[in-house]
């Protein structure tokens, strides 16, 4: 049974770090590219990031780039999102996926998800 886990989430100010962690397990996680989706309250699920199987290629929302930063340990079955200067509008759910058929930008291209962690951005 594959299970993603996220953990990190919390309630922060403007201009705070968060980093999110994922778990696997019951995959072979290096086989799998790895991305991070986030869900506003009251809007649809968007992409935020995507790291490939071996975490030497990513790609970033434009909205998030030069802030956030996704990494993965494959020896620790993790894939991890840095946030930086947090802003009122990165308030979301934040969910992890993994793909094994090459990296995607779309949630429906997604073989597996966690159930997500919240991040609160407000002063």
């Amino acid at each position: 049974q594959v299970q993603l886990v996220e953990s990190g989430g919390g309630s922060v100010q403007p201009g705070d770090s968060l980093r999110l962690s994922c778990a696997a397990s019951g995959l072979t996680f290096s086989s799998y590219d790895m991305g991070w989706f986030r869900q506003p309250p009251g809007q649809d699920r968007t992409f935020v990031a995507i790291i490939n199987k071996r975490g030497d290629n990513t790609y970033y929302a434009d909205s998030v780039k030069g802030r956030f930063t996704i990494s993965r340990d494959n020896a620790k079955n993790t894939v991890n999102l840095q946030m930086n200067d947090l802003k009122p509008d990165d308030t979301a759910v934040y969910y992890c996926a993994g793909r094994a058929n090459g990296m995607a930008w779309g949630e429906g291209e997604y073989d597996y998800w966690g159930q997500g962690t919240r991040v609160t951005v407000s002063s």
